[in-house]
Protein backbone atom coordinates (compact mmCIF):
# COMPACT_ATOMS: atom_id res chain seq x y z
CA UNK A 1 0.00 0.00 0.00
CA UNK A 2 1.60 3.30 -1.07
CA UNK A 3 2.47 5.75 1.69
CA UNK A 4 0.34 8.88 1.83
CA UNK A 5 1.93 12.29 2.20
CA UNK A 6 1.02 14.23 5.31
CA UNK A 7 -0.22 17.86 5.13
CA UNK A 8 2.98 18.85 6.97
CA UNK A 9 5.22 17.35 4.29
CA UNK A 10 3.09 19.02 1.59
CA UNK A 11 3.49 22.38 3.30
CA UNK A 12 7.23 21.83 3.62
CA UNK A 13 7.57 20.99 -0.08
CA UNK A 14 5.53 24.06 -1.04
CA UNK A 15 7.69 26.31 1.16
CA UNK A 16 10.86 24.76 -0.28
CA UNK A 17 9.66 25.35 -3.83
CA UNK A 18 8.73 28.94 -2.98
CA UNK A 19 12.15 29.56 -1.44
CA UNK A 20 13.99 28.11 -4.43
CA UNK A 21 11.93 29.96 -7.04
CA UNK A 22 9.86 32.77 -5.44
CA UNK A 23 8.95 34.33 -8.81
CA UNK A 24 7.44 31.08 -10.10
CA UNK A 25 5.62 30.55 -6.79
CA UNK A 26 4.11 34.04 -6.99
CA UNK A 27 3.08 33.52 -10.61
CA UNK A 28 1.47 30.17 -9.76
CA UNK A 29 -0.46 31.77 -6.88
CA UNK A 30 -1.71 34.65 -9.01
CA UNK A 31 -2.96 32.24 -11.66
CA UNK A 32 -5.06 30.10 -9.35
CA UNK A 33 -8.81 30.32 -10.07
CA UNK A 34 -9.45 31.99 -6.71
CA UNK A 35 -6.85 34.74 -7.21
CA UNK A 36 -7.88 35.32 -10.83
CA UNK A 37 -11.42 35.97 -9.60
CA UNK A 38 -10.29 38.05 -6.61
CA UNK A 39 -7.60 40.26 -8.17
CA UNK A 40 -10.01 42.62 -10.03
CA UNK A 41 -11.66 43.45 -6.69
CA UNK A 42 -8.33 43.91 -4.89
CA UNK A 43 -6.81 46.01 -7.67
CA UNK A 44 -9.96 48.12 -7.93
CA UNK A 45 -10.04 48.83 -4.21
CA UNK A 46 -6.34 49.71 -3.98
CA UNK A 47 -6.56 51.94 -7.05
CA UNK A 48 -9.60 53.76 -5.63
CA UNK A 49 -8.01 54.25 -2.21
CA UNK A 50 -4.80 55.59 -3.75
CA UNK A 51 -6.76 58.05 -5.89
CA UNK A 52 -8.84 59.14 -2.88
CA UNK A 53 -5.74 59.94 -0.85
CA UNK A 54 -4.54 62.17 -3.68
CA UNK A 55 -7.81 63.99 -4.39
CA UNK A 56 -9.42 64.22 -0.92
CA UNK A 57 -8.86 68.01 -0.71
CA UNK A 58 -10.53 68.41 -4.10
CA UNK A 59 -13.50 66.36 -2.90
CA UNK A 60 -13.75 68.57 0.19
CA UNK A 61 -13.86 71.69 -2.00
CA UNK A 62 -16.48 70.08 -4.25
CA UNK A 63 -18.80 69.37 -1.31
CA UNK A 64 -18.42 72.90 0.10
CA UNK A 65 -19.26 74.36 -3.34
CA UNK A 66 -22.41 72.23 -3.60
CA UNK A 67 -23.66 73.29 -0.17
CA UNK A 68 -22.98 77.03 -0.55
CA UNK A 69 -26.03 79.26 -0.98
CA UNK A 70 -28.50 76.47 -0.30
CA UNK A 71 -32.06 77.57 -1.01
CA UNK A 72 -31.07 80.98 -2.40
CA UNK A 73 -30.85 81.68 -6.14
CA UNK A 74 -28.75 84.81 -5.69
CA UNK A 75 -26.69 83.46 -2.79
CA UNK A 76 -22.90 83.39 -2.48
CA UNK A 77 -20.90 82.30 -5.49
CA UNK A 78 -17.76 80.72 -4.09
CA UNK A 79 -14.93 79.46 -6.25
CA UNK A 80 -12.55 76.58 -5.53
CA UNK A 81 -9.84 79.11 -4.68
CA UNK A 82 -12.06 81.03 -2.26
CA UNK A 83 -13.11 77.80 -0.51
CA UNK A 84 -9.51 76.70 -0.04
CA UNK A 85 -8.54 80.20 1.11
CA UNK A 86 -11.29 80.27 3.74
CA UNK A 87 -10.27 76.87 5.11
CA UNK A 88 -6.57 77.79 5.24
CA UNK A 89 -7.33 81.20 6.79
CA UNK A 90 -9.12 79.48 9.65
CA UNK A 91 -5.75 78.03 10.57
CA UNK A 92 -6.82 74.47 9.85
CA UNK A 93 -5.26 73.54 6.53
CA UNK A 94 -5.57 69.84 7.41
CA UNK A 95 -9.35 70.29 7.36
CA UNK A 96 -8.97 69.79 3.62
CA UNK A 97 -8.46 66.13 4.53
CA UNK A 98 -11.54 65.96 6.76
CA UNK A 99 -13.35 62.69 6.17
CA UNK A 100 -10.34 60.89 4.71
CA UNK A 101 -11.08 57.78 6.79
CA UNK A 102 -14.63 57.73 5.39
CA UNK A 103 -13.31 58.32 1.88
CA UNK A 104 -10.91 55.40 2.18
CA UNK A 105 -13.62 53.12 3.56
CA UNK A 106 -15.94 54.17 0.76
CA UNK A 107 -13.33 53.30 -1.84
CA UNK A 108 -12.44 50.04 -0.11
CA UNK A 109 -16.10 49.04 -0.33
CA UNK A 110 -17.51 50.87 -3.34
CA UNK A 111 -14.64 50.90 -5.82
CA UNK A 112 -13.60 47.36 -4.94
CA UNK A 113 -17.10 46.15 -5.76
CA UNK A 114 -17.63 48.48 -8.73
CA UNK A 115 -14.49 47.64 -10.68
CA UNK A 116 -14.63 44.03 -9.59
CA UNK A 117 -18.21 43.64 -10.81
CA UNK A 118 -17.41 45.48 -14.06
CA UNK A 119 -14.39 43.27 -14.77
CA UNK A 120 -16.38 40.13 -13.96
CA UNK A 121 -19.30 41.18 -16.20
CA UNK A 122 -16.92 42.12 -19.04
CA UNK A 123 -15.06 38.79 -18.89
CA UNK A 124 -18.33 36.88 -18.89
CA UNK A 125 -19.74 38.83 -21.86
CA UNK A 126 -16.46 38.64 -23.76
CA UNK A 127 -16.29 34.86 -23.36
CA UNK A 128 -19.91 34.51 -24.43
CA UNK A 129 -19.42 36.75 -27.47
CA UNK A 130 -16.22 35.02 -28.56
CA UNK A 131 -17.92 31.63 -28.31
CA UNK A 132 -20.38 32.93 -30.91
CA UNK A 133 -17.66 34.48 -33.04
CA UNK A 134 -18.64 38.02 -32.09
CA UNK A 135 -17.07 40.93 -30.22
CA UNK A 136 -18.59 43.02 -27.46
CA UNK A 137 -19.33 46.65 -28.29
CA UNK A 138 -20.16 49.93 -26.61
CA UNK A 139 -23.66 48.75 -25.65
CA UNK A 140 -22.30 45.82 -23.66
CA UNK A 141 -19.62 47.98 -21.98
CA UNK A 142 -22.23 50.54 -21.01
CA UNK A 143 -24.54 47.88 -19.61
CA UNK A 144 -21.75 46.37 -17.53
CA UNK A 145 -20.81 49.81 -16.21
CA UNK A 146 -24.38 50.67 -15.22
CA UNK A 147 -24.97 47.37 -13.45
CA UNK A 148 -21.62 47.43 -11.63
CA UNK A 149 -22.10 51.01 -10.46
CA UNK A 150 -25.63 50.49 -9.19
CA UNK A 151 -24.81 47.36 -7.21
CA UNK A 152 -21.68 48.83 -5.64
CA UNK A 153 -23.41 52.10 -4.69
CA UNK A 154 -25.93 50.33 -2.47
CA UNK A 155 -23.12 48.62 -0.56
CA UNK A 156 -21.05 51.79 -0.21
CA UNK A 157 -23.81 54.25 0.74
CA UNK A 158 -23.17 54.27 4.54
CA UNK A 159 -19.53 55.23 4.05
CA UNK A 160 -20.57 57.82 1.47
CA UNK A 161 -23.05 59.38 3.91
CA UNK A 162 -20.42 59.46 6.68
CA UNK A 163 -18.03 61.23 4.30
CA UNK A 164 -20.57 63.98 3.49
CA UNK A 165 -21.48 64.45 7.16
CA UNK A 166 -17.82 64.81 8.16
CA UNK A 167 -17.03 67.24 5.32
CA UNK A 168 -20.10 69.44 5.90
CA UNK A 169 -19.78 69.53 9.70
CA UNK A 170 -17.45 72.53 9.56
CA UNK A 171 -20.17 74.65 7.91
CA UNK A 172 -22.35 74.48 11.03
CA UNK A 173 -22.09 76.84 14.03
CA UNK A 174 -19.49 75.56 16.50
CA UNK A 175 -22.15 74.59 19.06
CA UNK A 176 -24.09 72.53 16.51
CA UNK A 177 -21.16 70.53 15.13
CA UNK A 178 -20.98 66.78 15.64
CA UNK A 179 -17.14 66.79 15.58
CA UNK A 180 -16.86 63.22 14.36
CA UNK A 181 -13.46 61.74 15.17
CA UNK A 182 -13.47 59.02 12.48
CA UNK A 183 -15.70 57.18 10.04
CA UNK A 184 -16.43 54.54 12.71
CA UNK A 185 -17.51 57.26 15.14
CA UNK A 186 -19.70 58.89 12.47
CA UNK A 187 -21.39 55.63 11.45
CA UNK A 188 -22.01 54.58 15.06
CA UNK A 189 -23.47 57.93 16.13
CA UNK A 190 -25.66 58.36 13.05
CA UNK A 191 -27.05 54.83 13.48
CA UNK A 192 -27.68 55.39 17.20
CA UNK A 193 -29.19 58.86 16.97
CA UNK A 194 -31.08 58.61 13.66
CA UNK A 195 -31.57 54.90 13.10
CA UNK A 196 -29.78 52.27 11.06
CA UNK A 197 -31.76 53.00 7.90
CA UNK A 198 -30.56 56.60 7.96
CA UNK A 199 -27.20 55.25 6.79
CA UNK A 200 -28.87 54.67 3.44
CA UNK A 201 -30.19 58.23 3.15
CA UNK A 202 -29.71 59.49 -0.39
CA UNK A 203 -29.38 55.95 -1.72
CA UNK A 204 -31.50 56.64 -4.83
CA UNK A 205 -29.36 59.53 -6.15
CA UNK A 206 -26.24 57.65 -5.02
CA UNK A 207 -27.23 54.69 -7.20
CA UNK A 208 -28.27 57.00 -10.07
CA UNK A 209 -24.97 58.89 -9.73
CA UNK A 210 -22.97 55.67 -9.68
CA UNK A 211 -24.74 54.34 -12.76
CA UNK A 212 -24.31 57.62 -14.63
CA UNK A 213 -20.67 57.90 -13.52
CA UNK A 214 -19.91 54.34 -14.54
CA UNK A 215 -21.67 54.78 -17.85
CA UNK A 216 -19.42 57.74 -18.57
CA UNK A 217 -16.26 56.51 -16.86
CA UNK A 218 -15.91 52.81 -17.54
CA UNK A 219 -17.74 52.61 -20.86
CA UNK A 220 -16.10 55.68 -22.42
CA UNK A 221 -12.69 54.76 -20.98
CA UNK A 222 -12.90 51.31 -22.51
CA UNK A 223 -14.25 52.72 -25.78
CA UNK A 224 -11.59 55.46 -25.95
CA UNK A 225 -8.77 52.97 -25.31
CA UNK A 226 -10.11 50.74 -28.08
CA UNK A 227 -10.18 53.63 -30.55
CA UNK A 228 -6.72 54.89 -29.53
CA UNK A 229 -5.00 51.52 -30.00
CA UNK A 230 -4.20 52.17 -33.66
CA UNK A 231 -2.71 55.62 -33.03
CA UNK A 232 0.93 56.66 -32.58
CA UNK A 233 0.37 57.38 -28.87
CA UNK A 234 2.29 55.29 -26.34
CA UNK A 235 0.45 52.97 -23.96
CA UNK A 236 0.74 55.53 -21.14
CA UNK A 237 -0.47 58.37 -23.36
CA UNK A 238 -3.39 56.25 -24.51
CA UNK A 239 -4.38 55.54 -20.90
CA UNK A 240 -4.13 59.20 -19.87
CA UNK A 241 -6.07 60.37 -22.93
CA UNK A 242 -8.78 57.78 -22.37
CA UNK A 243 -8.98 58.86 -18.72
CA UNK A 244 -9.44 62.49 -19.73
CA UNK A 245 -12.25 61.58 -22.13
CA UNK A 246 -13.92 59.24 -19.62
CA UNK A 247 -13.60 61.82 -16.83
CA UNK A 248 -15.42 64.47 -18.86
CA UNK A 249 -18.38 62.27 -19.76
CA UNK A 250 -18.54 60.79 -16.26
CA UNK A 251 -18.66 64.31 -14.79
CA UNK A 252 -21.29 65.52 -17.24
CA UNK A 253 -23.67 62.62 -16.68
CA UNK A 254 -23.25 62.21 -12.92
CA UNK A 255 -22.77 65.69 -11.41
CA UNK A 256 -26.50 66.56 -11.03
CA UNK A 257 -27.06 63.31 -9.13
CA UNK A 258 -23.93 63.89 -7.06
CA UNK A 259 -25.24 67.36 -6.18
CA UNK A 260 -28.59 65.99 -4.99
CA UNK A 261 -26.86 63.15 -3.12
CA UNK A 262 -24.74 65.66 -1.20
CA UNK A 263 -27.76 67.75 -0.25
CA UNK A 264 -29.78 64.72 0.93
CA UNK A 265 -26.96 63.12 2.89
CA UNK A 266 -26.01 66.37 4.60
CA UNK A 267 -29.51 67.21 5.87
CA UNK A 268 -30.59 66.48 9.44
CA UNK A 269 -34.00 66.93 11.06
CA UNK A 270 -34.89 70.34 12.41
CA UNK A 271 -36.49 71.16 15.76
CA UNK A 272 -39.92 70.28 14.33
CA UNK A 273 -38.65 66.92 13.09
CA UNK A 274 -38.88 67.80 9.40
CA UNK A 275 -36.20 67.55 6.71
CA UNK A 276 -35.45 70.22 4.07
CA UNK A 277 -35.98 67.68 1.27
CA UNK A 278 -38.39 64.74 1.21
CA UNK A 279 -36.40 62.79 -1.34
CA UNK A 280 -34.51 62.87 -4.63
CA UNK A 281 -37.27 64.32 -6.82
CA UNK A 282 -38.25 66.89 -4.18
CA UNK A 283 -34.62 68.03 -4.00
CA UNK A 284 -34.40 68.31 -7.79
CA UNK A 285 -37.59 70.40 -7.88
CA UNK A 286 -36.65 72.73 -5.02
CA UNK A 287 -33.12 73.39 -6.24
CA UNK A 288 -34.32 74.01 -9.82
CA UNK A 289 -36.99 76.42 -8.58
CA UNK A 290 -35.09 78.22 -5.81
CA UNK A 291 -31.52 78.14 -7.13
CA UNK A 292 -31.77 77.58 -10.89
CA UNK A 293 -30.91 74.65 -13.15
CA UNK A 294 -27.27 75.66 -13.54
CA UNK A 295 -26.76 75.16 -9.80
CA UNK A 296 -26.65 71.41 -10.45
CA UNK A 297 -23.41 71.95 -12.41
CA UNK A 298 -21.73 74.27 -9.91
CA UNK A 299 -18.13 73.18 -9.45
CA UNK A 300 -18.00 71.18 -12.69
CA UNK A 301 -14.28 71.89 -13.12
CA UNK A 302 -13.51 70.77 -9.56
CA UNK A 303 -15.64 67.67 -10.01
CA UNK A 304 -13.87 66.83 -13.27
CA UNK A 305 -10.44 67.14 -11.64
CA UNK A 306 -11.73 64.86 -8.88
CA UNK A 307 -13.10 62.23 -11.27
CA UNK A 308 -10.22 62.04 -13.79
CA UNK A 309 -7.64 60.46 -11.38
CA UNK A 310 -10.16 57.73 -10.52
CA UNK A 311 -10.64 56.99 -14.22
Amino acid sequence: MPATKSPLSDAESIMTAATENPKKATTDLLHTPFMRATLPFINGGLAGMTATTAIQPIDMVKVRLQLAGEGVKTGPKPTPISVVRDIVRSGKAMDLYTGLSAGLLRQAVYTTARIGFFDTFMKSMTASAEAKGNKIGFKERAGAGLAAGGLAAVVGNPADLALIRMQSDGLKPAAARANYTSVVDALARIAKQEGIMRLWAGAYPTVARAMALNFGQLAFFSEAKTRLKGTSLSATQQTLSASAVAGFFASFFSLPFDFVKTRLQKQTRGADGSLPYRGMMDCFKKVAKEEGLLRFYRGFGTYYVRIAPHA
